[in-house]
């Protein structure tokens, strides 16, 4: 043979080897996922079980009710009180402990609200009465001083307590309670029968799953809103179902119904014969709940596993998960549909609430959350993607093939992340997030750099809360597809020119700057921004010239009018015809007539509901009456708003829009103030 023969064939064998051996582990990967998604009995998923995942954690919570009506627990509230009445038993502490002990979703929580809210409690003549939520990292200094907070309703700056383990965690933090008055209570709940006895309880209270007469009334009352359908048309035999895949646990139940309230009736019966809904449970996830996910569309698939960027605990706005969504390319517009991202996220995000996998926070009403079980699955369905630096227990190579990464920057410096951030190269998400506090956190000079050198393809960042003054220059050039940019409450003074070298940004955040002196001069060549909220950045004087170049914006929060040639006067606002929701125009008193034309500006913002014009002080000798008026007259604003307010105007008359009928959408409570 040929010496040219022997070294094609060698070079093919060569080549045929490293593909055997690529194919063998691409296989063996792939039987792996097979293997897990017909153990969940999921069909067609992205993602597998992560060894890794902490199954069983405690749920965020408050003392604010979330429950329109709870079921079947009037026996179990009952007992409770009675316990909390009781005088302790001789020989105990001035302050006992009442466990309430159950697996998850079987309403510990719930229950403890509702005997933490009964109007009884007030007459056992309690001095102090005080709610506190306990993460899954047991931090005896943060749980002491949100103890504190919560009993002195102020903030706390504690540093001087040190984390210690197991049975000393609970000595510890349980030291500077046993001053308390005599008979003083604490109720804890927990899945763990050996925590509640590490506890010394005067009693353990084990709370059993609901009955099905109560299991089924809760399943009816998430199912059937909004529905024509009566008790009397559903058969014996579907009920006996769904109290049977519920099991007795209120949050399958609500999951169940949630998912079947979205759906046909004439296909709840198919639903109900998954075999999804007869596996055991597993990694802690309720079967009820990965059936809720398996009916999930695609889109509110890959919506709920972003979701498990965020840590436990952590409640968040509608509007923040929407433009994460957004950032991430999650939310896709099709050719048949015209609506813009915003409205289409926001259509996803009800519809995961509306099935309960998201929630509203019982701490603040107008955030949301996730039930604990519902976080463990959105973990297990995004695999490896998601990393929380929380999980400390993940290892590099996992690292390496995280795109999304979080952690809680009220309890972590960032020093610890050193180690791994340069395993990150890939990163798209870095998304520090405060679940007990919201002040604001030192910067780590390295990590930062780190960040800025490595992560070249990250879509969202957020320094919000970090403690930084400026930005490196040139530091944003080699972001090319940066879509979410968060400074929000840092000391920022001012942004580098290469930030208006971000093309693809979409939501630029700087509110609370208070520092911040000026936006950038070339800031018209950001033609993809969709949302700018400048609120509280008080020592800006002026948009930059161009603005209307920003045909794009959704949102602005402030609109400043300036006086120089270098700046957008109120001409700019009409060529920004997609504005939605609030807009503020002020310093007014800068419009000059000879540059703005006699017109409507604002009437053609269909989507205005809330709009606030400022004028500067009335003390300003060089304000003129007559201007001022021409100037409200052209800030005509569409039929559609609902609340105006007016700040600092000067003139003698109003233009003949204030009044006129076709504003009937108009709230009661305008505020007209001069």
């Amino acid at each position: 043979m040929p010496v040219g023969e022997l070294l094609l064939s060698a070079l093919f064998q060569v080549i045929f080897d490293s593909m055997r051996s690529g194919v063998k582990d691409i296989t063996g990967r792939l039987e792996e996922l097979c293997k897990q998604r017909i153990e969940l009995g999921l069909q067609l998923t992205p993602g597998g079980a992560s060894s890794n995942t902490a199954a069983q954690r405690r749920p965020p919570s408050s003392s604010v009710p979330t429950e329109r009506t709870v079921f079947g627990r009037h026996q179990d509230k009952a007992k409770i009180l009675e316990m909390v009445s009781a005088n302790s038993p001789s020989g105990h502490a001035n302050i006992a402990v009442i466990p309430i002990v159950g697996m998850g979703g079987i309403g510990k929580t719930t229950l403890a609200r509702e005997v933490y809210n009964d109007k009884e409690v007030e007459t056992f003549k309690f001095d102090i009465k005080a709610w506190v939520c306990v993460s899954e990292d047991f931090d005896v200094l943060s749980i002491s001083r949100a103890i504190l907070e919560s009993i002195t309703y102020s903030s706390c700056d504690l540093k001087a307590l040190n984390e210690v383990q197991d049975y000393g965690l609970w000595e510890d933090l349980k030291a500077p309670l046993m001053g308390a008055a005599p008979n003083s209570k604490i109720v804890v709940t927990t899945r763990h029968s050996h925590v509640a006895s590490t506890m010394e309880p005067i009693q353990q209270y084990n709370l059993r799953c609901l009955s099905d007469e109560d299991c089924w009334s809760l399943f009816m009352m998430h199912a059937f809103v909004s529905r024509d359908l009566t008790a009397q048309q559903i058969s014996d035999l579907f009920r006996d179902k769904v109290v049977a895949k519920c099991r007795g646990l209120p949050l399958a139940a609500k999951a169940l119904g949630g998912l079947l309230r979205s759906k046909r009736h004439d296909a709840w019966d198919e639903i109900l014969n998954s075999k999804i809904l007869d596996l055991p449970q597993r990694n802690g996830i309720l079967p009820a709940l990965s059936l809720s996910y398996h009916y999930l569309p695609s889109h509110l698939k890959r919506c709920f596993s972003y979701c498990a960027i965020f840590p436990k605990d952590y409640d968040f706005e509608e509007k923040e998960l929407v433009f994460l969504w957004m950032a991430e390319g999650i939310i896709q517009e099709s050719r048949n549909n015209k609506k813009q991202p915003e409205v289409l996220g926001r259509e996803y995000f009800h519809d995961l609430l509306s099935r309960s996998i998201l929630q509203p926070s019982s701490s603040n009403n107008s955030k949301f959350v996730m039930h604990d079980l519902v976080h463990d699955l959105a973990q297990l369905v995004s695999g490896q993607t998601s990393f929380r630096w929380e999980e400390a227990n993940k290892s590099i190579s996992s690292v390496q093939k995280s795109r999304h990464f979080s952690y809680d920057c009220s309890v972590n410096d960032g020093n610890s992340m050193l180690e791994v951030m340069h395993e990150v190269q890939h990163l798209r998400t870095f998304l520090p997030v405060s679940i007990s506090s919201s002040g604001v956190y030192d910067k780590n000079d390295l990590v930062f750099s780190n960040l800025l050198s490595k992560c070249r393809k990250l879509r969202v960042l957020s320094l919000s809360r970090y403690y930084i003054t400026e930005l490196p220059k040139g530091s944003m050039s080699g972001w090319k597809h940066l879509r979410y940019l968060n400074l929000s409450h840092t000391w920022i003074r001012n942004l580098p020119k290469s930030t208006c070298s971000l093309i693809n940004l979409q939501i630029l955040l700087l509110r609370g700057c208070y520092y911040l002196l000026k936006l950038p001069s070339k800031m018209r060549k950001l033609i993809n921004l969709r949302h700018l909220d400048i609120t509280g950045a008080y020592l800006i004087k002026e948009m930059p010239f161009g603005m209307k170049e920003l045909k794009n914006l959704q949102a602005l929060s402030n609109f400043i009018v300036g006086t120089g040639t270098r700046s957008s006067g109120l001409k700019d606002l009409k060529s920004l015809t997609f504005l939605s929701g609030e807009l503020c125009i002020s310093r007014l008193e800068n419009v000059t007539i000879s540059r703005e034309a006699s017109e409507e500006i604002l009437y053609e913002n269909q989507n205005l509901e809330a709009l606030s014009l400022q004028w500067g002080s009335q003390f300003d000798s060089s304000r003129n009456e007559d201007k001022e008026e021409l100037v409200l007259g052209m800030l005509k604003p569409c039929t559609n708003i609902k609340k105006l307010t007016i700040n600092g105007y000067g003139g003698k008359r109003f233009p003949s829009w204030i009044g006129d009928p076709s504003y009937s959408k108009m709230e009661r409570h305008n505020k007209l103030e001069f």
